[in-house]
């Protein structure tokens, strides 16, 4: 049933980029990493549909936040709110990560703001480990100060080279193996779709445990609209099937996605 959360504060966090703090106390004590939330908007009233947003951290007493980017209509309206403000939320929905086990190092890699969707794995995983974080441009990375004061190695990529090398953040990857040689690794992506796939590929050919967070335009969130299916692999003639990522998803197995 959705709840309704009471803003208390939405600020700049840089550039474009904004986060949001919800007092939403029981859907604080059923979130797990990896999850997201539904939102109507207050103010959007001529626009029905719920926004999906990442979950980036909650806390004991029932403070939920959100960091987004102001990207159209409706996170433009979010941006507006002040705090006082009301929201109808509706989670947490989805399949979550599943956390590091003891002996494995997790290495989380995140394209955009994919680092405030793995804020809250960051913190609960019991082992530090590292980030990898790319972007366009050095404006474009978020919280990594928050990651480091946690005790992950962060390390940069970015397209301009304003920030870390100037690569595509996949290219990070084989080197954290190769600095890892007999060590147990964990990798954890979120971010653009086109990423994800390239890292997948990579990683399912290491035989690398991963999970890909595999976010794609949602009406409903509770998969009833089949509006945000990607392809997953599946035993028919085809070898592929449509997995909803509000309901099957959004983390999947990377053994599992159909890269074709």
């Amino acid at each position: 049933m959705p709840k309704i959360g009471e803003i208390l504060s939405n600020e700049v966090l840089q550039d474009s980029y904004y986060k949001i703090e919800f007092y939403t106390p029981e859907i604080c004590k059923k979130t797990q990493p990896g999850q997201f939330v539904h939102i109507q908007i207050a103010g959007l009233k001529e626009r029905i549909l719920r926004r999906p947003f990442s979950i980036c951290n909650v806390t004991e007493d029932g403070v939920l936040t959100i960091a987004y980017k102001v990207v159209g209509n409706g996170t433009e309206a979010l941006s507006k709110l002040k705090a006082g403000e009301v929201c109808d939320i509706l989670g947490p929905l989805g399949v979550p990560f599943t956390l590091p086990k003891e002996d494995e190092i997790p290495v989380i890699v995140g394209g955009g703001y994919g680092s405030a969707a793995t804020y809250i794995l960051a913190s609960r995983s019991a082992n530090k480990g590292v980030l990898l974080l790319g972007a366009r441009s050095k404006t474009d990375l978020i919280l990594t100060d928050e990651f480091e004061k946690i005790g992950f190695d962060v390390r940069t990529a970015t397209e301009d080279g304003s920030s870390g090398i100037k690569a595509l953040v996949t290219e990070l990857i084989k080197p954290v193996i190769d600095e890892n040689p007999g060590k147990k690794l964990r990798f954890y992506g979120c971010g653009p779709t086109g990423m994800l796939m390239a890292m997948g590929m990579i990683l399912t050919k290491e035989e690398i445990e991963t999970e890909l967070s595999l976010d794609e335009l949602m009406c409903c969130g509770i998969g009833a609209c089949f509006a945000c299916v990607v392809k997953v692999k599946a035993d028919n003639e085809d070898g592929w099937r449509y997995a909803r990522t509000c309901k099957e998803g959004p983390v999947f197995n990377a053994n599992d996605v159909y890269y074709g």
